[in-house]
């Protein structure tokens, strides 16, 4: 089974996003240093995102302006799938398309297929927090910036029931960020 791979960037405090949607606290690590990601580009085959975060991604990552990036050749070249109710197609500039999916049953016949690498997911948050409580999700990489929003968008789901992690990794990233991977146990 191919596994599912969460990666975002987060303050300390647990905030994927500002209270106006801003990921200024980006810069809180300098540089963004892309090469344990082009590692783990290579690790995988297909990138998986909700509608918002498709649209983010679409209007930067297939263009012009995205083509000294590091990671845009390995980014541009995964198969897209986009978990989506409102979506009817997902364009991604000159490259193929990526195929929408309406449930989150998609995404386990997704990992369930045969062949394949593992799967990236990348920001949609809301979507994330319905696969983990679904029990989708095989990694939760969070690449922590050292700053403190003190209120924003959470990472994590609220209430719930608890969802265990056994420790992957930890190391220093960035200008005084960390790398933390975690495996869910439940």
């Amino acid at each position: 089974m191919r596994r599912l791979i969460f990666q975002e960037y987060v303050t300390l405090d647990g905030y994927a996003a500002g209270l106006d949607g801003g990921l200024e606290f980006f810069d809180a690590i300098g540089a963004h240093p892309d090469e344990d990601n082009l590692d783990l580009l290579d690790s995988v085959d297909t990138m998986l995102l909700g509608a918002e975060t498709y649209r983010l991604f679409a209007g930067f990552w297939p263009t012009e302006a995205a083509a000294e990036e590091p990671i845009a050749a390995k980014l541009n070249a995964l198969r897209l799938v986009v978990v989506s109710t409102t979506l009817a197609s997902a364009p991604w500039g000159s490259y193929e398309p990526g195929l929408v999916v309406r449930d989150l049953d998609a995404v386990r016949a997704l990992k369930a297929e045969q062949t394949g690498k593992d799967i990236i997911l990348w920001g949609s948050i809301t979507l994330f927090q319905s696969l983990l409580r679904a029990g989708l999700v095989d990694e939760v990489q969070l690449r922590i910036c050292p700053v403190l929003l003190g209120a924003g968008k959470s990472a994590f789901p609220a209430g719930g029931s608890p969802v265990g992690l056994d420790l992957i990794e930890a190391r220093p990233w960035g200008t005084g960020g960390v790398l933390v991977r975690y495996r869910p146990t439940s």
